[in-house]
């Protein structure tokens, strides 16, 4: 290997590792100066994202652990550019005022976690990129010492999270004593090599396990409530984006790539074993739970929490499907749904910040108090509950089309691709990928979920727009006064709304990015 190489495809970890430091230092020599830090790690997080844009288009170092694609390339960026708006919505918030700078050298080492997790395809990496970015969630979530919630959030946090690290290492190590390989590729070649044993179907159920807990899906989502409404704001949008969008790419590299052959199926009147009826098992759970429990709540961060353990099960459907446009779908999803929820957050925090609140009662009358602010608020939700114009419907359309035509694939060479020489590129050597009938049953459950979930956004909906005349009738002084929001919060919502506004009506740049990069 070529050190000089290593360095120049790591150039992207690099540079946000120096700005880290950089940030460090300088909260340590100027105390109180959080315009500066924040304005360093923005600017780190930007250079980190020239550097991407400079890697080269493919290239592999150490068997997988280092890899340069245009899909690792991608979600690299994505990843930077929410690292960079989580950093613009803590640069306003009063529970990171004290220790800023450690706060943003936090995000940034998170960030890098999530940039060795998407761009590696070997499991001893990919391990390591989930407990960096796992140690690093812990503390943001738990870092509000003022905030009794926030300690609890980060302990539960730290305990279930300890626990489904523990499931992975035993999955990865049974995979790896039972395939003697580590690398994604390699893997596929011994599963595809001869039949399995039980302990390795054991390592594969314990890997996706652990993944579970990192999307979310139930029933490995009851940290998610806790975490969402205790941890500080910019914290749990950062778990809610970032982190998702890193745990859904690396998760459908594993089993397109890594457990190709062992597919199975996840039809309702043919069920084969394999991850695929796991991971439909994990869907149907998220849907079911994640819209009955939100259905009932009052405050908006645990719904926007078990909304989430929804939002999961629908993603899941793209990597069930096992096709090239299920993967593609499962990226789009995954990727408005976290702009969306960063959005949604922002909102959240600049609400708390006026009422000390973030239940329902107290977006009562949002509407007259900041037009924007419930208009972003409305663009944000309608898209989470899938209508058009907006960039949810879109996703969730592809996503169930998706799912609905995932019997029209079959294996490689199959007649009725129209282009089966795309797959190869996609999982890595040739995966076969199987039939996969009777998804109908979960598309149909989904929209059933996507329609109960209708009821919950629009009562936030309502409270913010009808409830206005009757709030301002009765309204504490924390409730009457307009919300004060600065030029840089007004941009960023405003663009964040656009943007979900955009690609419901243009999907197309997103969706042709995503299905080159899978080329």
């Amino acid at each position: 290997m070529n050190y000089l190489d290593l360095v120049r495809f790591a150039s992207p970890e690099i540079v946000v590792t120096i700005t880290a430091l950089a940030v460090l230092t300088i909260g340590l020599a100027r105390a109180g100066s959080p315009r500066l830090t924040s304005g360093i790690a923005a600017l780190g997080l930007a250079l980190s994202a020239g550097a991407v844009l400079m890697l080269p288009e493919n290239a592999m170092l150490s068997r997988g652990m280092l890899v340069v694609s245009p899909l690792t390339s991608l979600f690299k960026f994505v990843c930077l550019a929410l690292a960079c708006l989580t950093v613009f919505l803590a640069h306003g918030d009063s529970s990171s005022r004290r220790h800023h700078a450690e706060y943003l050298a936090i995000i940034l080492l998170g960030t890098i976690g999530l940039m060795l997790l998407v761009g590696s395809e070997e499991l001893l990496m990919i391990f390591i990129g989930l407990e960096l970015t796992g140690l690093s969630l812990y503390v943001l979530t738990a870092f509000d010492k003022t905030d009794q919630r926030s300690a609890e959030a980060g302990l539960k946090y730290f305990l279930f999270g300890s626990t489904a690290s523990a499931f992975t290492l035993f999955g990865l190590s049974f995979i790896y004593g039972m395939s003697g390989a580590t690398g994604l590729a390699a893997i596929a070649d011994k599963l595809s090599a001869g039949p399995i044993e039980p302990m390795l179907a054991a390592g594969i159920v314990m890997t996706l396990i652990g993944f579970a807990f990192k999307i979310a899906a139930a029933p490995f989502h009851l940290w998610a409530a806790d975490t969402y409404q205790g941890a500080p704001i910019p914290s749990a949008a950062f778990i809610a984006s970032a982190s998702k969008v890193a745990s859904f790419v690396v998760l459908g590299k594993i089993v397109l790539v890594g457990f190709g052959p062992l597919q199975g199926s996840a039809a309702w009147h043919a069920m084969a074993g394999g991850w695929s009826p796991v991971l439909a098992a994990l869907a149907a759970l998220s849907i079911v739970i994640g819209n009955l429990v939100a259905f009932v709540q009052t405050n908006v961060r645990r719904l926007l929490a078990y909304s989430a353990v929804a939002h999961a099960g629908y993603t899941l459907l793209g990597l069930i499907a096992g096709t090239p446009e299920g993967f593609s779908a499962t990226l789009f999803y995954t990727t408005t749904y976290a702009v969306t929820l960063l959005g949604a957050f922002g909102v959240v925090a600049l609400v708390r910040r006026e009422t000390g609140g973030d239940d329902f009662q107290d977006f009562s009358g949002l509407r007259a108090r900041s037009p924007l602010l419930a208009a972003c608020m409305a663009v944000f939700m309608l898209s989470l509950a899938g209508l058009p114009p907006l960039a949810g419907f879109f996703g969730k359309f592809y996503l169930f089309s998706a799912a609905f035509r995932a019997d029209e694939w079959s294996d490689l060479g199959a007649s009725t691709m129209d282009d089966p020489a795309t797959l190869e590129p996609m999982i890595g050597l040739g995966v076969p990928v199987h039939q996969n009938h009777g998804l109908l049953w979960l598309v149909a459950l989904a929209l059933l979920g996507s329609l109960i979930s209708l009821y919950y956004y629009l009562t936030l909906l309502k409270v913010i727009f009808a409830d206005g005349r009757k709030a301002s009738e009765s309204a504490t002084p924390e409730l009457s006064g307009a919300i004060k929001i600065d030029f840089l919060q007004r941009i960023s919502l405003s663009g964040l709304a656009a943007v979900i506004l955009f690609l419901g009506v243009a999907p197309s740049p997103l969706l042709a990015s995503i299905i080159a990069a899978l080329k």
